[in-house]
């Protein structure tokens, strides 16, 4: 484990305005772009409505950006009316949204629809319970997922174009839709990026001092990543039986099964953190896994875990699903490891910890340019104004 300073930050959301705070924003620009989001969360409104419009607003003094959410309905026609482009993320189909679209095609203004998951086509809802590890025999199940991907679908639908996160994503966008889909990928923030930098500079002024027990971390952040780790689980299991001074450090939800059960006492859970407070969990360790299935959902998900340890010069080894594949240079800037593979890689990352700092430099720099928020605004402006 890497000895860090950094505190625990007294995190509150930055997003958590009210109405007339947000409007104004948005008419503060000369040019006006209106994001619609059902309700503020730490996920996907993060990435692909906070980060976008923090962008726009940092990065662009003639533009006025904000987000609104089903709570502001009764403004809609408002926010129409004052804003030049409207973007609907990962809305679900309901008679206010048609109202809205409908007022703004009358103005002749356009409608995007930017989503970072395949949970807009039906065709896929199998293979989405499955990887999610959803009760099959379960009509509610089903029930569920059809309703919700169907209405999100229908949304995509209504609109003029589409906004993603990578090209495989891209391309089942343009097979559903036959609208021009644009790319712009999760990164980033100014948030983040001020405690990574901190967190960095501790590690690098230290020459990555550790202590002698060396962590592997698992950041899973809901219970849908089970059927994940089971991947990498025999790995463990064997690297852990050769060497007591491995420990495995996990947050979020995880259920120990198999010989790893006979580890706990070597495991340290920790409860979801906020994105910010995750920067500082994350440098600890000194090996990220991003186990993930292989297939045609989960190529759709974006390298995050990735670029945020490597953020905070954590190095990551991952499932070359398309995403960590386009980002992670194999045995540069981190690991690729399939199915079969698990345990020779995380071996082999252990091996380089007598160059740790050179590989972590060159994974932090990769990120940072590729994914933090200062590169993104040549790709927003794209997406957004086309």
């Amino acid at each position: 484990m890497f000895y860090v300073d950094e505190p625990p930050s007294g995190y509150s959301h930055p997003w958590n305005q009210p109405f007339d705070i947000r409007f104004r924003d948005l008419c503060a620009g000369t040019t006006r772009v209106a994001y619609f989001y059902e309700k503020p969360d730490t996920s996907t409104f993060r990435y692909r409505v906070f980060n976008m419009i923090d962008v726009l607003r940092q990065l662009r003094d003639d533009v006025g950006a904000a987000y609104f959410c089903n709570d502001d309905v009764a403004h809609f026609n408002r926010i129409v009316d004052n804003a030049d482009v409207i973007i609907l993320c990962r809305m679900r189909y309901d008679a206010a949204l048609n109202q809205l679209v409908t007022r703004a095609r009358m103005q002749g203004k356009k409608v995007y629809f930017d989503v970072d998951d395949l949970v807009f086509d039906t065709q896929y809802t199998h293979l989405i319970l499955r990887t999610l590890a959803q009760d099959l025999s379960h009509p509610g199940a089903w029930d569920h997922w059809f309703a919700y991907i169907g209405r999100i679908g229908a949304t995509f639908k209504m609109c003029d174009g589409g906004i993603t996160t990578n090209a495989y994503l891209a391309q089942r966008m343009r097979e559903f839709s036959g609208v021009p889909i644009e790319i712009v990928p999760n990164f980033m923030n100014r948030i983040q990026l001020d405690i990574s930098d901190r967190i960095f500079a501790q590690k690098q002024s230290r020459d990555f001092q550790r202590t002698d027990m060396l962590h592997l971390g698992y950041f899973s952040g809901t219970p849908t990543h089970n059927h994940d780790f089971r991947m990498v689980g025999s790995a463990l299991t064997s690297i852990m039986s050769e060497d007591p001074n491995v420990r495995l450090l996990v947050v979020g939800f995880l259920e120990l099964d198999g010989d790893l059960e006979r580890f706990r006492n070597r495991i340290e859970f920790f409860g979801l953190h906020d994105f910010v407070n995750l920067q500082r969990v994350m440098a600890l360790v000194e090996i990220n896994l991003v186990p993930l299935l292989d297939n045609g959902f989960t190529n759709c998900k974006s390298e995050l875990k990735y670029f945020e340890a490597a953020a905070v010069g954590t190095i990551s080894v991952a499932t070359p699903i398309h995403s960590y594949a386009s980002a992670i240079r194999d045995g540069e800037t981190g690991f690729l490891a399939r199915s079969i593979d698990w345990e020779p890689k995380v071996r082999q990352a252990m091996a380089q910890l007598g160059s740790y700092s050179e590989m972590a430099g060159r994974a932090r720099e990769s990120a940072l340019r590729s994914y933090g928020w200062m590169n993104q605004l040549a790709a927003i402006e794209r997406a957004v104004f086309r």
